[in-house]
């Protein structure tokens, strides 16, 4: 019985202070950034694979390829991606068929101990915060990663650059996501691990955060003036 009572207070207990942090919170939403925050990548992990089916060097294939503009298309989903593999293929001289290409080219992610420490911040965060993932993501990235990364769940809204059309800093993408949750600039908060894209969001008036690490959470926590654990 004293168990029972004992779960009962601390259910309610923390309902009441859920309920204390909505009455009193700065925020209405926050917007998250994917890359290097709830997954790392290294695109230089297909660069080195792509290299025994190509005549190019890795310092080429990766300015040719990541640095070029139909990669830049892609994610911005203006070409699609049987255009996308035809001009890498031609671009790099590739020998390699569709299927092995994009094989390699999703096998580029892996998760460190911080991104799922982020993980476990968001989903308390939902419970207060209408949660926005804001990415600069192609389809193939995209369909790869939402199968094997259940946090895709605990969002509101996606905004991916390759269904809007625009990729950050662009400001199309930031006022997508405030569209996504009717939220004003000044009631959102933004993580992101680049620093020129926090700047950018904040020529919209969206504060934010740059994710470089543990000190990040204290930061975030401190401006949610929320201690999320």
């Amino acid at each position: 019985m004293m168990q029972t009572v004992s779960i009962i207070y601390l259910i309610v207990a923390e309902k009441v202070t859920i309920l204390k942090t909505i009455m009193g919170k700065k925020y209405d939403a926050i917007f998250c950034d994917l890359g290097n925050v709830l997954i790392n990548f290294d695109h230089r992990i297909a660069v080195r694979k792509i290299l025994q089916y190509t005549p190019k060097k890795e310092d080429e294939i990766y300015s040719l390829f990541f640095d070029s503009s139909f990669t830049e298309l892609y994610e911005e989903g203006k070409i699609d991606p049987a255009e996308f593999f035809r001009r890498v293929k031609k671009t790099i001289e590739l020998d390699l068929d569709y299927d092995g290409f994009f094989l390699i080219w999703n096998d580029i992610f892996f998760e460190v101990t911080l991104n799922k420490k982020m993980h476990d911040f968001l989903k308390k965060a939902k419970s207060v915060y209408k949660l926005v993932m804001i990415s600069n993501l192609n389809v193939t990235h995209f369909e790869f990663l939402k199968k094997t990364m259940p946090v895709f769940k605990e969002f509101d809204s996606l905004i991916l650059s390759y269904e809007v059309g625009c990729r950050k800093p662009a400001h199309g993408i930031y006022k997508a996501a405030l569209e996504s949750v009717r939220a004003p600039s000044d009631r959102v908060f933004y993580i992101d691990d680049r620093r020129d894209l926090i700047e950018a969001a904040s020529g919209l008036g969206i504060k934010g955060v740059v994710f470089d690490g543990d000190k990040a959470f204290e930061a975030i926590e401190k401006e949610l003036g929320y201690d999320l654990g």
